[in-house]
């Protein structure tokens, strides 16, 4: 059993709750975005709260595909989800487009959310009713990811709060982990890799956690996405390194918008001097609302063969690298052959990687890692390629607005923080220059 909770974008209001059933006319055309929360979370957690009140507030309809055990839904079979089970995605996608033909589906991930979701877009290609998608804070790759969360002290609390998570998830479920795993192993876990070595391995029917690891990192599967997918990922994310982003596979993808910030943590981005807002969840309603007025959706084909060339192997052992600059710049190196690299303007909160096979060299592009290769051939101006490369301008010029708003905000923030601080900084400065007067003049008169 799989719980599904509903917000109506016609009825949203501040203080509404989730349906638990809805009541859309098979015949409604609009937009349903479809969420699938992160690691141990559900339509409860308060960011995924935040991201469907204010999807819903522009009129579409929102549901919640909660994991399975989670939502108020027990589980009724011997099956568990994890970092890669695409089948309850699968199954919600195929329910909703077949009980709402004629309604736009659109899919949100976030976390290991987004690693299931972008997964499934990879195995699915051109056979997916999803109109278009975005990733937030994806792990990518989960066996990078493992190494990552053990490197530092910050990265350890994090660990052992999700495994913590991961526990009280089990709790819920415990006479079927109690028969299918090892329970004394999962109660005495102290990482996310002991749980899984102890729960998931031996669920999901996994010879290694590593083998878990490989099997099911997403970082396989986008090059295979055959739909418009946006994918927002921060570079100082204590949980999600960016080690793990797969640069090259993203740039030679053209489906694929990648932005990378500097800032924003995991899942935060905040902005404002409350900070009640997130900022990727205005950024995900721009795109995503683009995307539903262009006539690039994608539209369901169906496909003899999907054509799908996946390789099981960790990234980890086959690039891509990363190289950082001295002026913070990441770049992604490949132990293959040199490959095309075009990394675009920096921006205060945000960086765009945006690249097809047909792009020309951006202006300012410049990598200290992998040198740029012109282009030579330019497609007709009517192409449908310049035509998407005239739709990824209008959602780089969306993002870059909100990142000039937020800036803005961050300026405010450090002039609020200046003059509420300043009478004490001043008074400190006074003391300190003050005492370092009289000491010389004391010395001078002793010498004298």
């Amino acid at each position: 059993m799989i719980a599904l909770d509903w917000l109506m974008g016609s009825t949203a209001g501040p203080g509404d709750v989730f349906h638990a059933n809805n009541f859309i006319s098979k015949d409604d055309t609009t937009p349903i975005a479809i969420v699938i929360p992160g690691l141990t979370s559900d339509s409860a957690a308060s960011y995924i709260r935040h991201l469907v009140f204010n999807t819903a507030k522009r009129g579409w309809n929102v549901v919640v595909s909660n994991h399975r055990g989670l939502g108020g839904v027990s589980i009724t079979s011997d099956c568990f989800y994890n970092a890669g089970w695409t089948e309850d995605a699968r199954e919600v996608i195929g329910y909703l487009h077949h009980e709402y033909p004629k309604a736009p589906l659109f899919a949100i991930g976030t976390s290991i959310g987004a690693n299931i979701l972008v997964k499934y877009l990879g195995e699915e290609g051109e056979k997916t009713p999803v109109a278009g998608a975005a990733a937030i804070c994806s792990p990518w790759d989960l066996l990078i990811g493992d190494r990552f969360i053990g490197r530092r002290l910050i990265q350890k609390l994090y660990d052992r709060a999700l495994t913590i998570g991961l526990q009280d998830y089990a709790q819920l479920h415990e006479p079927r982990y109690s028969r299918l795993a090892n329970w004394e192993g999962i109660k005495k876990s102290r990482s996310i890799r002991d749980f899984d070595s102890h729960a998931t391995c031996l669920v999901g029917k996994f010879e290694t956690v590593d083998t878990y690891y490989r099997n099911c990192s997403s970082s396989t599967y986008v090059g295979n996405v055959s739909i418009p997918l946006l994918c927002i990922s921060s570079l100082d994310d204590p949980v999600c390194t960016v080690e793990a982003i797969p640069w090259d596979e993203c740039r030679a993808n053209k489906n694929v918008v990648l932005a990378t910030t500097w800032h924003g943590g995991h899942l935060a981005f905040f902005e404002g001097l409350t900070a009640a807002g997130m900022w990727w969840v205005r950024a995900v309603n721009e795109y995503l609302g683009v995307l539903h007025s262009s006539p690039y959706m994608h539209v369901r084909k169906k496909v003899q063969e999907p054509g799908l060339h996946l390789s099981m192997e960790s990234s980890i052992d086959q690039g891509p690298y990363l190289n950082v600059s001295e002026d913070g710049m990441v770049a992604a190196v490949g132990n293959e052959q040199t490959r095309n690299s075009i990394v675009g303007d920096h921006q205060t909160n945000s960086e765009m990687v945006l690249d097809t096979e047909q792009d020309e060299q951006l202006t300012g592009a410049k990598s200290d890692a992998v040198p740029n290769t012109d282009r030579t051939c330019e497609p007709p101006a009517n192409t449908p390629d310049t035509e998407l490369r005239n739709l990824t301008a209008s959602v780089t010029s969306c993002l870059n607005q909100l990142s000039q708003r937020n800036k803005r905000s961050m300026w405010l923030l450090a002039y609020v923080a200046i003059i509420t601080t300043w009478p004490l900084v001043g008074s400190a400065l006074r003391f300190i220059f003050g005492k370092k007067h009289k000491n010389v003049l004391s010395a001078t008169l002793t010498k004298r």
